[in-house]
């Protein structure tokens, strides 16, 4: 059995000994309204009295009906509401198991994850982060404080933590010093510049794209760190706008939802890569573009390009091989 049919059957336990206990409590109250012939009140007091074995003196002087019949109520109220307590303390303590045992397991899966990308707050933009990077096949962690988004994140299946990205502490749990990139998608253009100055004193070499809702915000977070700074509003516009006037562009690159077949793939020429020294035309699929280490950019570069520890290869590539391209 399952931790969730198991929960289920405990709840469903604990409803059914709940409502036979109120069963037994009504049978108790008609009991003594009509075998004793006693007031609506009396009635209530004295199966109340009964069932919590408070021990008060009886309501009125029982004959032997009535003494027998406290009796049955009594082994049959104490007997329920043992099994209530037990039942209600069994869910409670399971619930905390499980919980602690999600949490140990979330942690685990944290601390495997490498070259990931850390994604700060769970919103529209964070949630279309991390459906591009599971398209990809890229590994991440996403950091928000909200409690009520545990539940979503669960349901997509996405490894979290319910924390303030803006602690240094947390972003280090969440494998900072160990991470490939880290988005900034908080609503707050000021707490994205705090993120960006704590990542970016842990770790000077991280990639970091920052989202900006405001006007001036983009600058503060360049200045803040930020390698690259986004407006979904502004990137929105120039989307749709490259749909209306270049549609079959759009499609054959794939930038639209469902699109097809072709992407842009970036190779880093990393130390001891095979790469290294080799002519451009190595690099495998059509080179539209070469980074150089000092920032130079050579577009259409030819094939006998010679390259080093350091370029960015853009490479043209279908969708399927782009989806883990790594490091070369």
């Amino acid at each position: 059995m399952n931790g969730t049919t198991a929960a289920t059957d405990l709840s469903r336990r604990v409803r059914w000994t709940i409502a036979a206990l109120v069963a037994v409590f009504v049978f108790g109250v008609l009991g003594y309204w009509l075998l004793e012939n006693w007031s609506l009140l009396d009635a209530v007091y004295m199966t109340v009295i009964t069932l919590t074995t408070v021990g008060f003196k009886e309501v009125r002087p029982l004959d032997t009906q009535g003494r027998v019949f406290t009796i049955v109520l009594l082994v049959m109220g104490v007997g329920l509401a043992l099994i209530s307590v037990a039942l209600i303390a069994q869910m409670v303590a399971e619930s905390q198991l499980g919980a602690r045992s999600r949490r140990r397991r979330m942690e685990r899966e944290i601390d495997r994850l490498r070259n990931h990308t850390i994604i700060c707050a769970y919103g529209r933009v964070g949630r279309a982060v991390a459906r591009e990077l599971r398209a990809n096949g890229r590994p991440f962690v996403v950091i928000d404080p909200q409690e009520d988004l545990r539940e979503r994140m669960e349901t997509d299946g996405v490894p979290y933590l319910i924390d303030d990205p803006s602690s240094e502490a947390v972003l280090r749990r969440a494998g900072v010093e160990r991470a490939r990139s880290l988005v900034c998608a908080v609503d707050s253009d000021a707490t994205n510049v705090y993120i960006t100055l704590i990542a970016r004193s842990i770790r000077p070499d991280l990639q970091i794209v920052a989202r900006a809702s405001e006007p001036g915000s983009p600058e503060r977070l360049e200045r803040a760190g930020a390698d690259r700074v986004v407006s979904p509003f502004v990137t929105s516009g120039q989307h749709m706008a490259k749909m209306a006037m270049r549609p079959e562009l759009v499609d054959v690159l794939g930038e639209e939802e469902g699109g097809p077949a072709l992407s842009v793939e970036e190779r880093v020429v990393a130390h001891g890569s095979t790469l290294d020294g080799r002519p451009l035309s190595d690099a495998g699929g059509p080179v539209l573009a070469v980074r150089r280490m000092n920032g130079e950019v050579i577009a259409n570069p030819t094939g006998d390009l010679v390259l080093a520890e350091g370029d960015t290869v853009l490479v043209l590539a279908a969708e399927a091989a782009a989806a883990d391209p790594g490091r070369s």
